[in-house]
């Protein structure tokens, strides 16, 4: 995929990213009380470039990871680990987020039966992804 232009509500907040594909639904306790619903995000192939990080907000919310949010306007920008392997960006921060095709929900678990969503993707418990992404052990 090409490189993409982002920002968050007001402006403030902009960036570049090169997307790897697809969109994928978060619905973990964390996501949906950072995003107010549903977090629709896509990963990257590699972290955003900034164009001014002065009001870039950045709440660690686990030992490993961290939200980066707008200060000004308060939008959800993306999500990351600490050790930079992982970073996912928020699919309302471009233009056109229709260009993501929904691929993936993960903890689904955790999902309200207030709603679902349609077509068929692979659908993973919180269990099932932590599994997925979790470091190899050597013994």
């Amino acid at each position: 995929m090409t490189e993409l232009q982002g920002q968050c509500l007001c402006g403030a907040v902009r960036f570049t990213a090169i997307p790897k594909g697809g969109a994928a639904v978060c619905h973990c306790n964390m996501c949906r009380r950072w995003t107010g619903g549903i977090n629709i995000a896509v990963d990257l192939s590699e972290p955003p470039v900034f164009k001014d990080e002065s009001k870039l907000g950045i709440y660690r919310s686990s030992d490993w990871a961290e939200r980066l949010f707008c200060s000004q306007c308060g939008s959800s920008i993306m999500y990351r680990t600490v050790d930079g392997v992982h970073n996912v960006v928020s699919a309302q921060c471009f233009d056109d987020p229709s260009q993501f095709p929904l691929e993936s929900e993960i903890f689904i678990d955790e999902k309200p039966s207030s709603y679902s969503l349609a077509g068929e993707h692979p659908r993973m418990t919180g269990a099932e992804f932590m599994a997925m992404i979790a470091p190899g052990k050597e013994g």
